[in-house]
């Protein structure tokens, strides 16, 4: 599977209505072709089955090059599997060299789910994300928190996965004062999020901070809680 090949498969699913309508909704500038979501899923879910794992990231940074908002994010769903075996590196490779490109909440989002499947394989590179968190670049600032969401929904968290959440909210605790909208929104996305698992670790979260957050962040953060702890809230 060539770059040409595969974006070819892509460009024949083009919806040139679709791709207007999206490029006015994403507000990035870059070609949108109009290809919806689960094409690309099917597309990427066939390309993981034929490729090994170096291979898939050579066609995923491709694919990402190209600028395409399609193309990103079939490089992205390229990389998104659990197990990447034997060795997982050029997909985590990949995606850090994506972050600091990130120029808008969806292709972020679909990196930082392909992402966040490579730090539950090996948590010690959340030492780099916590790196992501000084960043000037928002987005960068941003991912730091989205792609760390799967420790938020643990049924059975271990020592160290409570560990990790604690962690992470302590970044969120550190981005209260940023008065950017996207910021705000992954904060109360993240305990948004845990409240289903943790209500009691969110509403001591809020005890403290939530003055310090905006308030659409912090009803968004109380949303899911007990009906007793969003009016504290």
């Amino acid at each position: 599977m060539t770059p040409e090949s595969a974006l070819a498969r892509i460009t024949a699913h083009a919806d040139p209505e679709k791709a207007a309508g999206m490029a006015a909704y994403h507000k990035v500038a870059r070609p949108y072709l109009g290809v919806p979501v689960p094409v690309l899923d099917d597309l990427a879910r066939d390309w993981r089955r034929a490729l090994d794992i170096p291979a898939r990231a050579a066609l995923a940074c491709a694919l990402w090059d190209t600028n395409i908002h399609e193309a990103r994010v079939a490089a992205a769903k390229l990389l998104t599997q659990a197990r990447q075996r034997p060795d997982d590196t050029p997909s985590w490779d990949a995606i850090l060299a994506w972050v600091p490109q990130f120029d808008g909440w969806a292709l972020a989002d679909h990196a930082c789910a392909a992402g966040a499947k490579r730090l539950v394989a090996d948590p010690s590179r959340l030492d780099v994300v916590e790196t992501w968190t000084g960043s000037d670049h928002i987005w960068t600032r941003r991912a730091a928190l989205v792609i760390t969401l799967p420790w938020t929904i643990q049924r059975d968290a271990k020592p160290e996965d409570l560990a990790i959440r604690e962690r992470v909210l302590g970044w969120a605790a550190g981005y209260v004062p940023d008065r950017d909208w996207f910021i705000q929104k992954a904060i109360a996305w993240w305990l948004r999020d845990l409240s289903r698992r943790d209500p009691d670790r969110v509403r001591a979260f809020l005890d403290i901070h939530g003055a310090g957050m905006k308030p659409f962040a912090r009803r968004e953060a109380a949303r899911l809680l007990p009906r007793a702890a969003t009016e504290e809230s």
